[in-house]
């Protein structure tokens, strides 16, 4: 009964369009002959597999005709099992099913279209077995369908308040899931096993897979829902790894969607999935490393510590950075000054994450490029040493919990402890934590094993200086109150200035 009911369909579509005289060059058929430019910038957008826009002027009427055309391919009917055709016409009916999915649906409404829905639902599942299953290479024409119909079904503008919980301080907020999706996701697993499988020529494949088809995928990146998200990682990173001659561009574009975020926007929600994809490209990076490589790692993967939500890339990014420090260990230098140069100083959270980072770079650090920063680097730590936040303190004192770190500590005790003993001596006498206190003790304690006569001059020399900078605070205060004084006999008047007290403003870590 289901297969006499659809195969009135395109009778009565037939009379619909004959009444409206439109031709039928407004079907898949006649879109796919537009060569490479219809896959990418040319083809209609739809909103989360909604209709496909402007073509298409009449709706319903449309929809109906399209869903089942008479014949995609001559002498092919679409809905027919691949295993009830020959193999010399699987190719043309594989076209032919490729076709009849280029319509796309509004899935906001289950109860739209339900049957058609169903129906296309099937017939891209039997196209996903068909491809996995590598029963014969692919035609151009093939491809060229394929691509269009990735592309009619998935490149869509999401709508404005889709991006609003991309970052900062929407953080807490539920993902937004497309109602699409469970068709969406059909369209992006038999995009993944075309784009992998063996029978698929890279040759003819790259003049559809190309930069306009690339740079639509790269913009869903944006979408909130994470498991598009985690697809588009997948299929962008088969297609980095098969497409050898769109490789500069696909990270030339990568590179532009981080530049965005970090100068404009600051609001992306795919950059974790992108940090993800680049983390195994720099894994396959040749030595010695190009120019262009250094720049992104000092451009990019250093100023990409800066945004407020961090935390929501920090472990793909900290996974870049390591990479590149193990390609070539004497960037680890050039990594340390820029996270100086970017250390929150408000965000406490912040800080504990890269205290943690920093502790991974100094694993992999040399003694030569240790030496290079370990002066501004160890006047940070003092200064975490001494943070009222009790986790930051506890972290920076967990360095000497490493072996490594003390190894590169004790070889430069000489330069390191008189930097760090005045943060420890403050905290032994004034931190509120118990904690922070035992492991500082512990510390001060690690420093006398180790030299004890250089620790002893150091502390003669943190006591004098504080006993100079005690005497000189005394005096400071000692001319605030005669110049107070002395303010205090004058009459006021109505211009004259007055002396106010000077508050404390000494300059916080």
């Amino acid at each position: 009964m289901l297969k006499q009911f659809l195969s009135k369909l395109p009778r009565k579509a037939l009379k619909s369009d004959e009444r409206s005289e439109s031709p039928r060059t407004s079907t898949p058929r006649s879109s796919s002959r537009t060569g490479p430019s219809g896959v990418g910038g040319g083809t209609p957008r739809s909103n989360g597999g909604g209709n496909l826009g402007p073509v298409r002027s009449n709706g319903p009427k449309r929809m109906s005709s399209a869903v089942f055309p008479a014949s995609v391919v001559a002498g092919i009917e679409p809905l027919v099992p691949f295993k009830d055709v020959p193999t010399s016409e699987k190719m043309n009916l594989f076209v032919s099913k490729v076709s009849l999915c280029c319509v796309t649906f509004d899935f906001t409404d289950p109860t739209k279209n339900s049957i058609e829905k169903d129906v296309k639902r099937q017939t891209l599942l039997e196209l996903v077995d068909f491809v996995a299953s590598g029963s014969m290479r692919f035609s151009e024409p093939a491809i060229l369908a394929t691509c269009r119909m990735c592309a009619i079904n998935l490149f869509r503008v999401f709508p404005p308040n889709y991006r609003n919980g991309g970052g900062g301080e929407n953080d807490d907020d539920e993902p937004m899931f497309d109602p699409a999706w469970p068709h969406l996701q059909i369209v992006y697993e038999l995009l993944l096993k075309f784009v992998t499988s063996s029978f698929l020529d890279a040759k003819i494949a790259k003049k559809y897979v190309d930069h306009s088809f690339i740079l639509r995928l790269l913009e869903l990146f944006d979408s909130e829902d994470p498991r598009e998200r985690d697809c588009l990682k997948t299929i962008l990173h088969r297609i980095y790894g098969k497409f050898m001659v769109h490789r500069p561009f696909i990270r030339k574009a990568i590179n532009n969607i981080f530049y965005r975020f970090l100068f404009e926007t600051e609001r992306h929600n795919g950059i974790a999935e992108l940090l993800e994809i680049f983390g195994s490209i720099i894994s396959g990076f040749a030595l010695p490393l190009k120019e262009e490589h250094r720049m992104f790692l000092w451009r990019v993967l250093i100023p990409l510590h800066k945004p407020k939500n961090l935390g929501s890339y920090f472990q793909q990014l900290s996974y870049c950075i390591t990479q590149f420090i193990e390609k070539e260990p004497k960037l680890a230098s050039v990594v340390i000054k820029g996270l100086l140069k970017y250390w929150p100083i408000t965000s406490s959270q912040k800080e504990v994450m890269f205290l943690g980072e920093l502790e991974e770079i100094l694993e992999a650090v040399n003694m030569v490029e240790f030496q290079k920063v370990m002066v501004p680097l160890f006047c940070r730590i003092g200064c975490c040493i001494n943070s009222s936040h009790f986790q930051v303190a506890e972290r920076a004192l967990f360095f000497w919990n490493n072996d490594h770190i003390v190894n590169l500590i004790a070889h430069n005790r000489q330069v390191i402890l008189p930097i760090i003993l005045p943060a420890l001596e403050r905290n032994a006498h004034n931190h509120w934590n118990q904690a922070v206190l035992n492991l500082t003790l512990n510390v001060r304690k690690m420093f006398v094993e180790m030299d004890d006569q250089l620790f002893l001059s150091s502390h003669a020399h943190y006591m004098e200086e504080e006993a100079k900078q005690s005497s000189a605070a005394k005096k400071r205060k000692e001319a605030w109150e005669r110049l107070e004084n002395a303010a205090s006999l004058q009459p006021v008047t109505g211009t004259t200035a007055v002396l106010v007290t000077s508050l404390a403003t000494s300059i916080a870590c």
